[in-house]
């Protein structure tokens, strides 16, 4: 496989180090991709993450996505890495980005990037939610679609299709129907800013560059409720006081975001069931049993 990601890269007229490749040594830390260091005879590195040529499109995605944040991203505290190359060859596609390196430290940054992120991008001129084509969350897609209201675009275009595939482990969708009629309309009613969102943040897909600066990497972007990243970084850990503290002070959350958390996570667990089952699919039984029984005593604030 080194082979071919050395022949491919060779033929980019992208990647311009002015040296020629030393060594590829694979990367640790994914499960839908092979990733590769690159690194050249004069020092210089490039990350490539390598997959079969149907999953292209997967590539197109982050591409895109990469693009969009850095659009929006203040290089002050948020470094987006740059997309290189997307290359085809033979039976694979590769996708070439800028080497970051990484570095532990704290979060104080991180969290103010990702603030000002939602905040610059939510006054752009797009207000409605929602992402031009089909995109990808793992390995999973993620439905293409627009919709004004914030409530009817959660459910429709990413509950609901989780929903239908959690049939193979039992959910029966339909049971669920009224709920997701409620859902809608407590979050609609709820009126959240447009913004950019990461789409997949936990802490795997974020870290600290050298400089002290925050990064994002394997977005699965859309525009929506900035709400939802900060639910994500909730569901597994890794964020710390610094995080929320730098984040609350470029744009502070609404007191009832918290009421919001496990409905807005509700759509990684589902994912995860789909796609890993194991502890996911309790974890997912769990929170549509509490969503049910609240719904069941009239309780639509889903608090």
């Amino acid at each position: 496989m080194e082979d071919l990601i050395e022949k491919a890269l060779s033929r980019s007229n992208k990647i311009n180090t002015n040296s020629l490749i030393e060594k590829i040594t694979p990367v640790g830390g994914g499960c839908i991709h092979k990733a590769w260091c690159v690194q050249f005879q004069n020092g210089k590195k490039v990350f490539a993450k390598s997959n079969h040529i149907d999953n292209i499109n997967m590539f197109k995605f982050e591409r895109e996505c990469l693009l969009v944040l850095k659009r929006f991203a203040n290089k002050s505290y948020i470094h987006i890495p740059q997309p290189l190359d997307q290359i085809v060859y033979q039976n694979i596609s590769i996708l070439v980005l800028e080497w970051v390196e990484l570095k532990q430290s704290q979060q104080y940054l991180l969290g103010q990037g990702l603030a000002l992120l939602h905040q610059s991008s939510s006054k752009s001129t797009n207000k409605t939610f929602g992402w031009e084509e089909e995109g990808f969350i793992g390995s999973n897609k993620q439905i293409r679609g627009w919709n004004s209201n914030w409530g009817e675009f959660f459910v429709n275009y990413r509950l609901r299709p989780q929903l239908q595939q959690a049939t193979k482990w039992g959910v029966q969708a339909d049971d669920f129907e009224s709920i997701l009629i409620d859902i809608s309309s407590y979050l609609n009613n709820h009126h959240p800013s447009v913004s950019i969102v990461h789409g997949d943040l936990w802490s795997g897909n974020c870290g600290i560059t050298q400089n002290g600066l925050g990064t994002l990497y394997d977005p699965a972007c859309y525009w929506g409720d900035r709400e939802v990243d900060i639910s994500m970084t909730k569901l597994f850990g890794g964020f710390n006081r610094e995080f929320y503290k730098g984040y609350e002070e470029i744009w502070p959350l609404d007191e009832s975001s918290e009421d919001r958390e496990s409905i807005y996570n509700l759509y990684h667990l589902l994912n995860h069931a789909n796609i890993f089952g194991g502890s996911y699919i309790e974890n997912s039984w769990q929170i549509l049993k509490n969503l049910k029984s609240r719904h069941s005593r009239n309780l639509r604030s889903f608090v």
